[in-house]
């Protein structure tokens, strides 16, 4: 996850309507590029260039799903509790505050992994 994302890519980013649909419908539960392109009617291109985007700024996460047909995808959940935008002396300061169950449960896993 990017610490400090560059402003001009958040704003512009919150300026995309596809882009906050995404963030929005990830903010709910995780879900699949294929829910997500239904969800927020969008092809899977728009919803993966997107994703990809939302990623690189530390707006939204991925992980893989695990599923008992063998096929497992990537989940989405976004990752933004809240963002922070200051002025000082004419430069923009964004601050991502991040409150993920995700985060929790990779911390659990590393813990788990590394106490074999």
């Amino acid at each position: 996850m990017a610490e400090d994302p560059s402003p001009t890519e958040v704003f512009a980013l919150l300026d995309d309507d596809y882009a906050r649909a995404l963030l929005a419908a990830t903010s709910h539960r995780p879900m699949t590029a294929t829910e997500l392109s239904n969800d927020c009617d969008m092809s899977l291109s728009t919803v993966y260039r997107r994703l990809d985007a939302l990623e690189d700024c530390g707006l939204v996460a991925a992980r893989t799903q695990l599923a008992d047909d063998g096929h497992h995808p990537d989940v989405y959940e976004a990752q933004m509790d809240a963002l922070t935008v200051r002025l000082t002396d004419g430069t923009f300061d964004v601050t991502l505050s991040v409150e993920s169950k995700t985060h929790e449960f990779a911390d659990a896993l590393v813990d788990l992994w590394e106490g074999l």
